[in-house]
């Protein structure tokens, strides 16, 4: 039982490795470097790399997932305190904007193309699109959006966040992920503004 437990409990410089293997994978993406390259880049043993994953791909997977799920907890941070629907859901997809502006196209695409890293910025993206969902339901209760059906808008918003995802939405029109989410709010936040009289 202490063994799982340490095991779930990364050390301070397992914390500091994995921060600054996002910063590198961030910077340059992930799929040409191998594990002799990450230690030598990082200035550590390989084992000390095995002890994050046991293999390069899931240490790949390991911080993709790490990224997420940093940008998960600091979105419901920038959100928290605010009441005004219309505010939530702004500040939220501009700071889903933001923190994937962080992200280099090498980065992105790497993502794109191992499918274990793209099934973990699914996972994020499908959560994204039920918190954009209850943003919606929440403005249209107020009285913040117009009266729309609410389930149906947040579910092409999930739409085409789920685009935005598989890199269809880049492809097609030569845009990034953070500009994609930030057309996304425009558009949200135009669309169910209420109607003026």
């Amino acid at each position: 039982m202490t063994e799982s437990r340490t095991r779930r409990q990364p050390t301070a410089r397992q914390r500091a490795l994995l921060s600054e293997l996002e910063a590198l994978f961030l910077a340059e993406g992930f799929s040409q470097f191998t594990l002799d390259d990450l230690a030598a880049r990082l200035r550590c043993s390989k084992s000390t790399l095995y002890a994050l994953a046991p293999s390069k791909e899931q240490l790949a997977v390991k911080v993709v997932t790490h990224f997420f799920k940093g940008a998960a907890e600091l979105l419901e941070e920038r959100i928290a305190g605010i009441d005004d629907a219309r505010k939530i859901l702004g500040e939220y997809l501009a700071g889903i904007s933001e923190y994937l502006n962080r992200a280099s196209a090498a980065f992105m695409t790497d993502i794109a193309e191992f499918a274990p890293a793209r099934d973990a910025y699914q996972l994020n993206s499908r959560a994204a699109a039920a918190r954009i969902r209850s943003f919606i339901d929440h403005g249209v209760t107020d009285g913040v959006f117009r009266e729309v059906h609410a389930r149906l808008i947040a579910e092409m918003a999930g739409l085409i966040i789920e685009g935005i995802q598989t890199g269809v939405v880049g492809q097609r029109t030569g845009v990034t992920d953070a500009e994609a989410f930030t057309a996304l709010s425009e558009l949200l936040l135009g669309g169910l503004a209420p109607k003026m009289s």
